[in-house]
Formats: structure tokens, sequence, C-alpha cells
């Protein structure tokens, strides 16, 4: 699974000690475009979002669209559960980028 921690910033004030910014994610309302699909027992997260966006680290764009569905640290998921797979990851990476003031994640 792509680093979970490629986003964090990462500062060191003057007596070395690590202070760490957090990260804010973009409400995903839902779009009538958005697809669901049902899980089978042992899909990841990493490659449900390799198959639709064609890039694994999106695997948080899927965990935002589920919240109260899926937590965040889970790799392996259950079979059953019903994803909502957002259509639009482009515009929400935008949005990330805007709220985080960064330029590409």
């Amino acid at each position: 699974m792509a680093n979970r921690l490629k986003n964090i910033d990462i500062t060191t004030n003057t007596t070395g000690k690590r202070h760490y910014r957090q990260i804010k994610f973009p409400e995903i309302p839902e779009d009538s475009s958005d697809l669901y699909i049902i899980t089978t027992e042992g899909d990841r997260l990493d490659l449900i979002a390799n198959h639709f966006y064609r890039d694994t680290s999106l695997w948080w764009v899927i965990v935002q669209a589920n919240v109260g569905v899926l937590k965040g640290d889970e790799v392996a998921l259950k079979g059953g559960i019903q994803l909502r797979i957002p259509s639009t990851p482009e515009i929400i990476i935008r949005n990330f980028e805007k709220i985080n003031n960064r330029r590409s994640i």
C-alpha cells in the first residue's frame, strides 16, 4: 500500500523536535455518476484505487467517500461491504490541495 505519511508536513524546531502538520481531507458529496461496488474477501483499497483511478495512492479518496463504512487504517477488506467510488477524483484532489495549501500530492 502507498506510504500513508507521504503527504504529512514534518518540520523541526530549533531544538530538533519534530512537528507534524495535520492533513485535512475534503468532504466528498455524493454524485449521480459515482459507482458502487461490493467488496470480496481480501480486496485492498490500494488495488481498488488502482482499478478505478489507475493510481494506488488515491486509496484515501475511497476512504473519505465511505466515512462510517471504512476505517482509514484498513488494508485488506472484508467481503460484502458496499463502497462508493467517486467519479471525479481530479476535483477531489484539487480540493485536497487547496485546503492543505499544496500544489500537488
